[in-house]
This record gives structure tokens, C-alpha cells and sequence, in this order.
């Protein structure tokens, strides 16, 4: 895994981690985006050149400071071969000129984000390793992971930006005059991100999924919906289909599970409520269940990625995941289908994705679910917050920051170093 102190490549990496990256918002990617045109996009391309390399040598840095025992972890050192390729490439592009230099560019960040995709289950696979055998506290490892975690959303949020405004750009009926009530996205960006819409289809496939894995005669939990339902904002579409995905599925399992042990399963359980609130600057979305709570035993790693004595079984289900994208879909090991990729609007093309949402069994427990879900909601400065009462159930607490202005929540160098 060492890289030559010498090396061309390892003197190139000193100088980009003396460079700290430069955070963006929401809003920041709308404006930028709302009136796209050649000299934006090429402008775009620039600066996901530069700051790719920029944010993946902190990450390098990172894991070069590790103690030895930790880095000689065959997952932690193929992350690490994945993360020093990307940054070679990347800081050996030239500056983007033209279009056809953006094309040539898109392609080598297409693949990039392709062969990444192995980078959650490795880095999780390798953390439970490390912390089973006693390396490393629990502590300092989930502070690691949470810093690379957090990086790599950053990089495929800025990476698939452009992406997607490449993609639009590249569209016969775009016109560089629209507005934004002609278009719901702006790149990745889902300017009215409506919350009782995406509670909806996300309870949908959830209660399907129980469907297939419990079977008819097991009777499915009510999800109930109340509040505010009209609330909406600029949201990236996949984080929090993701976060609350992983909410209902959690709760919904619980529910189903809670009526098996009791002998009730055939019975109609109590509802899963949900309820959204909205005031000037917040949204907060609470999911309330009645499946029992959280055991003592598994509390105290529920926001850790290290589980203590659950490693091995966490472990032995990871090794079934090749691949994670983290979105709600979140294990997809195939290609999406054609008439997914050519759907006629992006909207339908997330909804159509959620099918994929299936790809997981419900008893392939991977404990990520909840960790990775708080990483998504304080990326653009919002929480993530649950109560449990044992014997009852759980209250679990989703607060967005609903004016898009928050920049994301990336960790500078010092706070990395006071880990």
C-alpha cells in the first residue's frame, strides 16, 4: 500500500492536501445550474477537476496516518489502491477547454464512480475487522469512517452534478433560456422535494418489500401520514429516499417482527405514523413505531460501525454485498433496466428505481443503515435523532434544512486530526 515518498505521485499529493476543499450548497448548485449554458458547464468541469483530487488526497492522508496493523487490512488496503488510482487520474486531466474535452472527462468520472462503488461494504468489512481484534478503539474508528464516509458523498455529489447537467446540456429539447417552473431538477438537484410524496412511494416499496419476505398471511403495519403535507424544498432526491427508506424499512421490520414472537402475526399491527413538520427554516419528519423498541444490547452500536460482539454476523452478511450505491435502492449488483436509463423524465427514472429497493433481503442485517442514514442528513446540515423505549417502540427524529443555503458539512483537516 505505501507510496513512494519520492514519487511523482506522492509529491503531487502533498500538494493538494495543503489545498482544503472548497464546500457548496443547494442553492449554490441551482444558481450555478439555472442558466446553463457552454461556458458554465465547461467552468463546472473545472472545478469537479479540481476538486476531486483535492478531497480524495485528504482522504489518502488519512489513511496513510493510520497505525500499520490497520492499513495492512486487505479491505482497507484495496479502498486505498481504489482511492490512489482515482486521485492519479483525476490530477493528470488537463484543464476542460472544450465540450469535447468535457465529454472525454465525463466518461473517466462515470467510470471512476462505477468502480467505487465496492468502497462501503470494503471500508465496513475492514472496520469490523480491525475493531474485533482490538487495533484500534471503537471511537477513533467510527470517526475515520465517518470523515471518508462523508468525503466520498461530497465527491459523487458534485461528480454526478455534473453528470447530470452534462446530460441536460446535451439534450435536443434544451433550451439555455428555461425557467425553473419548467423543470422540476436542476442536475441532481429536485428543486420542490415534496416530503409527503416521498413518504408515500418510499412506504410503498417497503410494505412490498415485507410483502415478499413475510409472505400473505403475515398482516403489514399501516404507515399513517399527518402534518404538514404541502411542505417542500430543494433536496437531492437519492439521500433522502435513502434516509427515509432505511426509517420505514427499520420500523416496518420491527412492527412485523414484534407480532411473530407474540403469536399475533396474522392480526392488523399497530400503525407506523409519521408525521412532518414545517416551520421557516426547518422541516423535521418523525417516524413513530410500536415494534418493541431497541434492546440494550444493540443500542450502544446503533451509530457505530463498529458492533461489538455483532461483527461476525454483520461480517458474514457483508461478504453477500459487492457493491453499495447508498441510495434507497441501495445494493444493486445489475444494471438498471433500459427503460429505466431512458425514462422520459428524471422524475420518473427515481421512481422507477425503487423497485430495486428489493435487491436486499430484510433478513440480510448489515447495521449501516442508521450510520449512514445521520451521515446523509448532516451532510447539508440537518440531524438525525432517535428514542427508544424497550417494550414499546421507537421515535426516530429526521430534520432537514429546508432554504438550501447550508453548506455541506465536510471535515476540514484539524477536526480530522483532533480525532
Amino acid at each position: 500500500m505505501a507510496t513512494p515518498p519520492n514519487s511523482p505521485g506522492a509529491q503531487s499529493q502533498v500538494a493538494w492536501v495543503s489545498k482544503e476543499a472548497r464546500p457548496i450548497s443547494l442553492r449554490q448548485l441551482m444558481v450555478f445550474g439555472r442558466s446553463l449554458n457552454e461556458q458554465r458547464l465547461i467552468s463546472s468541469a473545472n472545478y469537479v477537476r479540481t476538486e476531486l483530487p483535492r478531497r480524495i488526497a485528504h482522504r489518502l492522508r488519512d489513511m496513510q496516518t493510520l497505525p500499520y496493523c490497520v492499513v495492512a487490512n486487505p479491505h482497507f488496503n484495496e479502498v486505498y489502491e481504489l482511492y490512489y488510482a482515482a486521485f492519479d487520474k483525476f490530477r493528470r486531466v488537463p484543464e476542460i477547454r472544450t465540450l469535447q474535452d468535457n465529454d472525454s472527462f465525463c466518461q473517466v468520472i462515470s467510470s471512476m464512480l462505477k468502480a467505487h462503488l465496492s468502497v462501503i461494504p470494503k471500508l465496513s468489512m475492514g472496520i469490523l475487522e480491525v475493531s474485533a481484534d482490538g487495533m484500534l478503539p471503537a471511537q477513533e474508528l467510527d470517526g475515520f469512517m465517518n470523515a471518508i464516509l462523508r468525503s466520498r458523498m461530497s465527491r459523487r455529489v458534485i461528480a454526478e452534478q455534473h453528470l447530470s447537467l452534462t446530460e441536460t446540456f446535451q439534450t435536443p429539447s434544451f433550451s439555455t433560456g428555461v425557467k425553473d417552473s419548467d423543470t422540476e431538477f436542476i442536475g441532481k438537484v429536485f428543486l420542490k422535494c415534496n416530503a409527503a410524496e416521498v413518504i408515500q412511494r418510499c412506504s410503498q416499496a417497503v410494505l412490498d418489500l415485507a410483502r415478499s419476505a413475510y409472505g400473505e398471511d403475515v398482516a403489514l403495519p399501516e404507515i399513517k401520514l399527518a402534518g404538514h403535507l404541502d411542505t417542500s424544498f430543494p433536496f437531492i432526491l437519492s439521500h433522502i429516499e435513502y434516509i427515509i427508506g432505511e426509517l420505514l424499512r427499520n420500523s416496518v421490520q420491527a412492527v412485523i417482527e414484534r407480532q411473530i414472537r407474540d403469536g399475533t402475526a396474522s392480526t392488523a399491527p399497530p400503525p407506523i405514523e409519521v408525521t412532518i413538520c414545517e416551520s421557516s427554516k426547518h422541516v423535521v419528519i418523525r417516524v413513530s413505531d410500536q415494534g418493541g423498541g431497541i434492546s440494550s444490547d444493540v443500542l450502544p452500536y446503533l451509530w457505530s460501525f463498529c458492533k461489538g460482539p455483532h461483527s461476525q454476523r454483520i461480517l458474514s452478511n457483508l461478504t453477500h454485498v459487492p457493491r453499495m450505491a447508498a441510495t434507497l435502492q441501495e445494493v444493486r449488483v445489475d444494471e438498471p433496466p433500459a427503460s429505466e436509463v431512458k425514462a422520459s423524465t428524471k422524475r420518473a427514472s427515481y421512481v422507477s428505481s425503487l423497485s430495486s429497493l428489493t435487491s436486499r433481503p430484510p433478513n440480510l442485517r448489515l447495521g449501516m443503515g442508521l450510520p449512514l442514514s445521520r451521515i446523509y442528513a448532516e451532510y447539508w446540515a440537518g440531524s438525525l435523532e432517535l428514542q427508544s423505549l424497550w417494550g414499546y417502540g421507537v421515535d426516530v427524529f429526521f430534520q432537514i434544512s429546508k432554504l438550501g443555503n447550508k453548506n455541506e458539512q465536510l471535515l476540514t483537516r484539524a477536526m480530522v486530526d483532533a480525532i
